[in-house]
């Protein structure tokens, strides 16, 4: 089985910003014995501004930008020689790798990714993947390690992504509400979005909404996807032995995606061009019981320049992103053949991503 499993930075952080080395110690010994089960784990973690914020001072005097670059460059130096010491009580190898979007923006730069991680585990080592933020841009950046894990699970077809967070799951109201319960599952393509507060914590990017929205478009690419509370005892084992009385949610896997489609679906931060579509083709994208392709006759306005090759986002008419694929034509050419009376696909389905209905 393979397993990816994404730990935030208020799990492996205490209250003060200093690194919990006990929780993180449990969290190796459990990578450790899924690892000797014969199973293959990418470890996404996060953490190293936090560290970084333990080890340097006067950073508040530095605009944003340069505090992060200051805090993740000393930081995460920290943090891989912690879980290097951790894994090495174990005889294991780890093999640092640190992510940029830009890595993930061409289908070249891709397949080289997913090479080193196939290299790493053919060889015995467990691929410890943090963002690198000392070189990201504000432009470019994932919007957190959910993001990150989630393209990392897809492109390594994973069974499995664990996203291990300081909240039991997605929960039916307020959390602070006694009467509150977790969602133990949720159905492929079904939305809980009316659940999830637009709210952040700790020293993380992110929030339960970016875990919502990433955890959802992983599992439509068939990867069974938990949120659950690191902090748990033995959570990674009892997760994977469906332990029924770990609070947790589950969104459970859709049908399998085509590698080069589980790309596309992560690749809208690099489109080329913003495609309008008119409502038939819209209606006609997003009907689930009939697979469609995009004809150049559905485009109603180009929106910048793109090659064939290029990705390019695809948009209905009241604004609202539907959809991202790669063109099989350039933009001149798909201009002349919205006037023909035969037509190829401007984006044919075998390279479409269309969005599910998360917050409908």
């Amino acid at each position: 089985m393979r397993i990816t499993i994404k730990v935030g930075s208020n799990v492996l952080t205490r209250a003060d910003g200093t690194l919990n080395v006990e929780r993180m110690d449990s969290l190796v010994d459990q990578i450790v014995n899924l690892r000797n089960d014969g199973h293959n784990v990418a470890f996404v973690t996060s953490g190293s501004m936090a560290a970084g914020r333990s080890m340097v001072s006067g950073f508040q005097s530095l605009n944003p930008v340069a505090q992060r670059q200051l805090l993740s460059s000393v930081g995460q130096v920290k943090l891989i020689d912690q879980y290097k010491q951790l894994f090495d009580k174990h005889g294991v190898r780890i093999g640092q790798i640190l992510a940029t979007k830009q890595d993930f923006g061409s289908r070249v730069h891709y397949l080289n990714m997913k090479n080193c991680f196939d290299v790493l585990w053919q060889n015995g080592v467990v691929p410890v993947v943090n963002e690198n933020d000392a070189v990201s841009l504000n432009g470019l950046m994932f919007t957190d390690n959910d993001e990150l894990s989630g393209l990392i699970a897809s492109m390594l077809d994973c069974d499995k992504l664990l996203i291990l967070s300081n909240i039991d799951g997605i929960f039916d109201g307020d959390p602070s509400d006694s009467s509150a319960k977790v969602i133990r599952e949720v159905a492929n393509g079904t939305s809980v979005s009316q659940y999830v507060r637009a709210t952040k914590s700790g020293f993380g990017r992110g929030g339960m909404v970016t875990k919502c929205r990433s955890a959802q478009k992983t599992a439509q690419t068939g990867i069974d996807v938990y949120i659950a509370n690191g902090n748990a005892p033995d959570v990674i084992k009892r997760i994977v032995a469906n332990d029924p009385s770990l609070p947790r949610t589950h969104f459970q896997a859709g049908s399998p995606t085509p590698a080069i489609k589980k790309w596309i679906a992560y690749s809208d931060g690099f489109a080329a061009a913003r495609i309008i579509v008119n409502q038939g083709a819209a209606d006609a994208l997003q009907d689930a019981d009939k697979p469609a392709s995009l004809l150049p006759v559905g485009v109603r306005e180009f929106e910048g320049d793109f090659r064939k090759d290029d990705i390019i986002l695809i948009i209905a008419p009241d604004g609202s992103p539907i959809a991202v694929g790669r063109a099989a034509m350039d933009k001149e050419t798909a201009q002349r053949q919205a006037f023909a009376a035969k037509q190829k696909p401007l984006v044919h389905y075998d390279y479409l991503y269309v969005y599910p209905h998360l917050n409908q």
